[in-house]
């Protein structure tokens, strides 16, 4: 008879209570034969004081980074080779999850690891957690060289976050995915490990041999990746077109237009990509890189689900032109997420925006991130006047602070907010836009008419609205009879 083993271990230290040592070894397994086996360790303290497991760092934004408790126990290397040798033996093991984020392991627990994974030829599913310890470049090399005798796997996730792998991994772990010829869904975040353009390339071209991989989710953010290494990525890209859904991280690096117009260059093969997520924020792709990257749109007709992030990379109206001429074409898509703060793209980019809207009438999903963006009246006004043709639009988020929309600006927005009838759940942030009691009126009259909605976020802070009509917008806000989360702000 075939078993599933979970194995967990966490604890609170309260007053003089201690836990014994841990020890690992084979009297940890069960007797039946193990097909899964699943090992949790790490602990946080959240803000409430709450405790639990951590997920990867990658899924957290920085202002959701838990405080973290000091873990009762780490187990080091001793405790890895322990928890090694307790499945070396499982040879009939097909699924392997080892969450092992902060735990002090290094290159000799690594190579544990490594060592117990090789002859596991059996797995199917590994998830591999080893974020923040100390394997360094001769532990990381020996884990992915022992992926070239999983031949079988087909969903592979490994977090190697901020272990200072170094260059010689890569190449490493390029050669044992080409084994892993069956891998449908990979995994890989290798963020923050001083990894450059020559690494980054060719691991792109390792990817042009896992032609079967239908989602794939790649992070390489806070590395030392430019042009040379963001093109190497996209033309390894171009030999994926089975790829349904992908994820790229490539922020905080040294990406310029060169290397986006080069990831968009092999974006254009992947025509069966239905979610396509870009992370390339804090870089300096410009106008021409977003402009070459977003070409690719248009060769991808089943695209459903775009999210891009491109805060801070001195992007301007003819960036955002360029981009609102690309999404024209996307008349599939049902779920839109742009960041473009930080940038300069004005009015004349708002509009440009806001124009391309108007083909996307399936939209059921719209989130707008315009912080700082030197937007005017007339910007958010044709914002404003483009929804009127995205008539499916459930959720919706506009985020327009720290722009000049004035009275004006804000008026037109909540006019046009009429006709978004079938809006659900609303986040409107409009602070610092010199914005008074008139617009706030105007924007009251036009929410009170909404019956539908579930939850509603206003951000009001840093304008010119008095007190009595901050309560008279909240008063009118309050109206709609099935709303179960409200939250304004004012200051």
């Amino acid at each position: 008879m075939l078993a599933s083993h979970l194995y967990s271990r966490s604890s609170v230290q309260n007053g003089a209570s201690s836990l014994p040592p841990i020890r690992f070894g084979p009297s940890l397994l069960p007797r039946r034969p193990l097909v899964t086996f699943t090992f949790l360790h790490g602990i946080f303290r959240n803000k409430g004081g709450g405790i639990g497991f951590e997920p990867p760092i990658s899924l957290l934004r920085p202002s959701d980074s838990p405080t973290r408790a000091a873990q009762p126990f780490k187990i080091g290397d001793q405790g890895a080779s322990g928890l090694s040798s307790a499945f070396s033996n499982c040879t009939n093991l097909s699924n392997l999850k080892l969450d092992l984020s902060i735990n002090k392991i290094g290159a000799i627990g690594a190579k544990s690891l490594a060592f117990a994974i090789a002859t596991c030829n059996n797995i199917s599913n590994l998830t591999l957690n080893l974020y923040e310890n100390k394997i360094g470049e001769i532990g990381s090399i020996s884990l992915v060289t022992a992926l070239a005798n999983c031949a079988n796997l087909s969903n592979l996730a490994l977090y190697f976050i901020n272990n200072k792998i170094g260059n010689n991994c890569v190449p490493d772990l390029g050669s044992a995915l080409a084994n892993c010829t069956n891998l449908s869904n990979l995994t890989l975040d290798l963020s923050y490990n001083l990894i450059g353009d020559k690494d980054a390339s060719g691991l792109g071209s390792t990817l042009a041999n896992c032609t079967n991989l239908s989602n794939l989710k790649l992070d390489l953010s806070g590395n030392k990746i430019g042009d040379e290494g963001a093109s190497g990525l996209g033309s390894a890209l171009a030999n994926c077109s089975n790829l349904q859904n992908l994820a790229i991280y490539l922020h905080r690096n040294n990406i310029g237009a060169i290397g986006a117009s080069g990831l968009g260059l092999g974006l254009e093969y992947c025509t069966n990509l239905s979610s396509l997520s870009i992370y390339l924020y804090q870089n300096q792709i410009g106008n021409e890189g977003i402009s070459g990257l977003s070409s690719a749109f248009a060769n991808i007709p089943n695209l459903q689900r775009l999210t891009l992030i491109l805060s801070e990379n001195q992007i301007g109206a003819i960036g955002a032109s360029g981009l609102g001429s690309a999404l024209i074409n996307c008349h599939n898509l049902s779920n839109l997420t742009i960041d473009f703060s930080n940038n300069q793209i004005g009015d004349e980019g708002a509009t440009c925006l806001g124009s391309s809207l108007a083909n996307c009438t399936n939209l059921s999903k719209l989130a707008l991130y315009l912080i700082v963006n030197q937007i005017g009246a007339i910007g958010a006004s044709s914002l404003g006047f483009s929804l009127k043709n995205c008539p499916n639009l459930q959720t919706m988020i506009l985020h327009l602070s720290g722009n000049k929309i004035g009275d004006e600006g804000a008026s037109c927005l909540s006019s046009a907010l009429k006709n978004c009838s079938n809006l659900s759940n609303l986040t409107l942030y409009l602070s610092s836009n010199k914005i008074g009691n008139e617009a706030a009126q105007c924007l009251g009259s036009a929410l009170a008419n909404f019956t539908n909605f579930y939850n509603l976020t206003l951000g009001f802070s840093k304008n010119e609205i008095n007190e009595q009509q901050q309560l008279k917008l909240e008063s009118k806000c309050l109206k709609s009879k099935r709303l179960v989360s409200f939250k304004i702000y004012f200051s």
